[in-house]
């Protein structure tokens, strides 16, 4: 989108789109912009008829199509910009407070990124909203306008966002003791596969993965699985011998330590990398995160 599109947007009707799409229904919209339901529909059909696409499909709750996820980010921008410029004015006397949104994955949430928010200078008012998501997803809440920046697996920056690299979270193959000894006893390339296995939840095939690379691209793990959506709980359920699974180093050694987990294939783990992605703005609420995220990252992870 070049500046001179963005300049003939009128910015009613892109706020408009943006109430649409955070209340989910026009009339909630209306009532959020003290405007009638009718004017809503006008200025959403007027925003499509200018950039001749459809920017929402019609569902209850309303969804931006890909074309809509553009604009709702713009708005986003927009909206942070203008809160910035307000507070640089001393005009942000409504005691609104300056919100960074981020999306983040279980597991750096668990171990590492809540010690990078507490590095961030105590700016009176700042405030944080996380978002959980898985660390291959993350970019699509950035890409749709939801978060301003994101933890995330992907190299390739999400159109309008810088990107640099944080690290990678190493992750080992663990079981309790007793579950090893049950269950894993013979060549791990063959008896892993049809163990039990602990997993995140549906989408999570971490664990295939890592079968896959045993057995050289063969199958994956075929044995019962559990799903349990959370970082501690996970542990804790490898801990207690529901299955085994990739558990996440800083949250292995102690318990490997403490002999409640025992390594599987001694030397062989799995490297995630992880990078910071955010909103290309001029935003400093946004750049002290930044900066604080990646000072706790280079500590933290491996580099």
């Amino acid at each position: 989108m070049t500046a001179e599109t963005t300049a003939e947007l009128p910015l009613d009707q892109v706020r408009t789109l943006l109430a649409v799409v955070d209340e989910g229904t026009f009339d909630a919209a209306a009532t959020v912009l003290h405007v009638t339901p009718s004017a809503v529909s006008q200025r959403v059909k007027a925003l499509e008829q200018r950039t001749g696409r459809v920017l929402l499909l019609r569902t209850k709750p309303v969804r931006p199509t890909e074309s809509g996820a553009v604009l709702v980010r713009l708005a986003r921008q927009l909206a942070r910009l203008e809160r910035d410029a307000y507070a640089e004015l001393g005009l942000s006397g409504a005691g609104e407070a300056t919100r960074v949104s981020v999306a983040v994955n279980a597991d750096s949430l668990a171990t590492w990124f809540l010690g990078a928010l507490t590095g961030v200078p105590r700016a009176p008012g700042l405030c944080f909203e996380l978002r959980r998501e898985d660390e291959d997803h993350t970019a699509a809440l950035l890409r749709e306008g939801a978060v301003m920046a994101a933890v995330t697996s992907s190299p390739d920056p999400v159109p309008g966002c810088s990107v640099r690299a944080l690290g990678r979270m190493r992750y080992l193959p663990v079981a309790a003791p007793e579950f090893a000894a049950r269950h894993l006893d013979g060549p791990l390339r063959e008896v892993l596969g049809r163990a039990p296995v602990v997993a995140f939840d549906r989408r999570d095939d971490f664990q295939d993965g890592f079968v896959r690379r045993l057995r050289r691209g063969r199958g994956g793990a075929s044995g019962v699985r559990h799903y349990v959506p959370t970082s501690e709980g996970f542990v804790e359920a490898v801990a207690a011998g529901l299955g085994w699974g990739m558990v996440p180093e800083a949250q292995a050694d102690p318990l490997l330590r403490a002999g409640r987990l025992v390594p599987l294939a001694p030397g062989r783990s799995v490297d995630v990398p992880l990078y910071w992605q955010q909103w290309k703005l001029d935003s400093p609420a946004l750049a002290v995160v930044a900066e604080a995220v990646a000072t706790a990252a280079a500590g933290a992870l491996r580099q």
